[in-house]
């Protein structure tokens, strides 16, 4: 009784600054009056759903960590992740208070064991999204976009997740193969796919440029040093004009062909609906970059999972797991350091230059630090070193408020509670164990547990 007593107390405070918050925003309401001004008027009904909602959501979380945080069904459920993997756990957990659903949860359990499993079932189900009969154009557009984040997600785990090097200049690396191939294009008439290996090579070596100063820092230090870096560069082509056209941005930037067949609507002789005899719609293009960026982001996924296993990839997970004793084992700190920066980089390269191939129209407000705060929160979300955890996230961050666009205001709001909710059930992101990457007979999976102690 004394814990429920000090839940109903917390909840009510919570909801007493829920009020606060909420007050002005959902309880107010400016309205236009007969004599062309404004008057104010109450909600107070939708005030009291938000509140109520509020104190809801708190209560049930403080029941959750007083079932699943400190006792030893917490534990349970650790030691059935690590057996089971994260989607299981809960399914053994349910079949040990009801027994007659122990088949099911086994089955699920297994299945859900092996991340190769769901990785392969998510990659058919994407490559036959767009061969759907019917389908509109805004969900093959969805799908481009939410692969984009994937890859810049899959680059940026390479250095926070592996390296554990905390970068908020990512988006840097993105500007800068964006902006080299508008300019390689507008300048020297270069078309996407000899631009595409060059605007990699060129974040690349902004890696290494980034890499250099800041090989000595770590932890928050290094994070503001990358902040400002990213901001440099957006400075640099805001100020620019004569080059990177300032605010104004660069357009015309061509889109890409198909062994020199164009997607060009009017159709005709050297398009792609001529020379197929077929009649020009918006899904031909947009199908085209949809399994472009796919087959970009499957290049990034190959590259990473193979680095992984190379003595690279090691040096790198030793170099996040702790700094000193890999320098003892005689780990070159900093060849380990500037290859994480330039592979990342050069993969934030790549989808900058498909980025702008695919808007034909770029501008300084597009690598914001907003981008690098969304590709950084998919990284955490999912879990850091976590390939499939990414793909999840990025489709949590990046689908659900593009499919909630009908709810206007209320879909940022439904999206900021889910975020909340995830964290909380999931603090250390959907898939936070680790297998590791060599290991003497069959590798075991470190817990969540084991990681936050810095022992994973």
């Amino acid at each position: 009784m004394k814990q429920l007593s000090n839940n109903l107390k917390d909840s009510a405070a919570v909801a007493f600054v829920a009020f606060l918050l909420f007050g002005p925003f959902l309880g107010l309401q400016l309205n236009d009056n007969d004599e062309g001004g404004l008057s104010l008027s109450t909600r107070p009904a939708l005030l009291a759903i938000a509140v109520g909602l509020t104190f809801l959501a708190r209560m049930l979380m403080l029941l959750w960590q007083d079932n699943f945080g400190k006792d030893e069904r917490s534990r349970r459920f650790t030691n059935l992740a690590g057996a089971y993997g994260k989607f299981g756990a809960p399914f053994i957990l349910l079949a040990s208070k009801f027994p007659f659903f122990i088949p099911i949860s086994k089955t699920v359990a297994n299945v859900a064991k092996s991340g190769r499993v769901i990785g392969f079932s998510l990659l058919i189900v994407t490559l036959i999204i767009p061969l759907i009969p019917g389908i509109a154009n805004f969900y093959i557009d969805l799908g481009v976009l939410i692969m984009t984040y994937v890859m810049l997600g899959w680059g940026l785990n390479i250095v926070v997740g592996l390296a554990g090097l905390l970068d908020l200049g990512y988006v840097a690396f993105y500007a800068v193969g964006a902006y080299s191939f508008a300019l390689l294009s507008q300048n020297f008439g270069i078309g996407f796919w000899e631009c595409l290996p060059l605007s990699g090579i060129l974040a690349a070596a902004w890696g290494i440029f980034l890499g250099f100063p800041v090989l000595r820092l770590r932890g928050d230090y290094l994070a503001i040093v990358t902040l400002a870096f990213g901001e440099i560069i957006r400075l640099v082509i805001t100020n620019w004009v004569s080059l990177t056209g300032g605010p104004n941005g660069l357009y015309d930037i061509p889109h890409p062909t198909l062994f020199g067949l164009t997607f060009d609507m009017a159709g005709g002789p050297g398009t792609f609906s001529g020379f197929f005899n077929m009649d020009p719609a918006p899904q031909q293009r947009t199908g085209y970059l949809y399994y472009i960026i796919l087959a970009l982001a499957l290049l990034t996924n190959w590259v990473t999972l193979r680095l992984r296993k190379q003595p690279l990839g090691r040096a790198w997970e030793a170099l996040r797991e702790d700094e000193i004793a890999c320098r003892s084992l005689g780990i070159n700190l900093r060849n380990t350091k500037l290859t994480a920066f330039a592979i990342g980089a050069m993969f934030g390269g790549f989808a900058g230059c498909f980025f702008a191939t695919r808007q034909a129209f770029i501008s300084p407000d597009s690598f914001t630090f907003i981008e690098s705060a969304t590709v950084l929160a998919i990284v955490v979300l999912g879990g850091a070193g976590s390939q499939l955890g990414i793909v999840l996230a990025a489709v949590v961050m990046i689908g659900i408020p593009a499919l909630l666009q009908e709810l206007q205001i209320y879909r940022m709001l439904i999206f900021g509670i889910a975020l909340v909710t995830i964290m909380v059930v999931r603090p250390r992101g959907f898939i936070s164990t680790r297998r590791p990457t060599v290991s003497l007979g069959k590798a075991k999976v470190i817990g969540a547990e084991m990681i936050s102690e810095g022992r994973g």
